[in-house]
């Protein structure tokens, strides 16, 4: 629905393209560029979401009531989405409206979210019962969900308390965020990796005298280390 709406209002008339814009599409369709853009957004971010949403399951062995009531609160927010991005993009010349409607679009990623990262969480705390063990603590794939799911929370909650401050650029750092987290999601295994290395050279470096204690907590980090 909302690419049959795109196409009905924010694509130019050949008549238009000819006269206003001296034959040249390209600027014509620059003009609807926050439409694109703000579509666009919706669909990576929904998609991310339930990327991360999959992810997550692969993981989980067996659901308990709770997870199950915080996986539909998650999904309830994610199907809000596109209406957000589509209020996002439709109050172009009302700084104000438009400005309240980011807010409303990082809130709901937010909340959207935080859910996720609430069942993984939930999951944690009886992980022998709910997790496979790659995902339990010290396993090779607990790191990297937790960055994974933590992306979003993050980058919304960042997006969201920058508007406060810049008011005035709310719409760009909604975009920043848009395109961001997105290339993020692509460098997060590359740089979970690096993280957990660095982790891995400073226990090597550790003192013998502090030694047993380090071994106390390896369980935390990989077995790769």
């Amino acid at each position: 629905l909302l690419i049959l709406d795109i196409c009905e209002d924010n694509v130019p008339d050949p008549r238009d393209v000819k006269e206003k814009f001296h034959g040249s599409l390209v600027a014509a369709l620059s003009v609807y560029g926050p439409h694109f853009l703000a579509y666009f957004g919706s669909f990576a971010t929904v998609g991310l979401l339930w990327f991360a949403h999959h992810s997550l399951f692969l993981h989980i062995r067996k659901a308990t009531q709770s997870m199950g009531l915080l996986n539909t609160l998650s999904l309830a927010f994610v199907g809000g989405l596109p209406l957000a991005y589509q209020q996002t993009s439709a109050f172009a010349r009302q700084p104000h409206d438009e400005l309240e409607s980011v807010r409303v679009s990082c809130a709901i990623i937010f909340l959207a979210s935080i859910f996720q990262f609430a069942i993984w969480t939930t999951a944690l705390l009886h992980e022998g019962e709910t997790l496979q063990p790659s995902a339990r603590f010290g396993g090779q794939e607990h790191a990297f969900m937790f960055a994974k799911l933590a992306l979003y929370p993050c980058a919304s909650l960042l997006a969201f308390a920058s508007t406060c401050f810049l008011s005035r650029f709310s719409t760009a750092i909604f975009h920043l965020m848009q395109i961001a987290v997105p290339f993020a999601f692509l460098l997060l295994r590359l740089l979970v990796r690096l993280g957990l290395a660095l982790l891995c050279a400073m226990r090597g470096l550790a003192q013998p005298g502090t030694q047993a204690e380090e071994d106390a907590h390896a369980p935390l980090l990989p077995a790769a280390c």
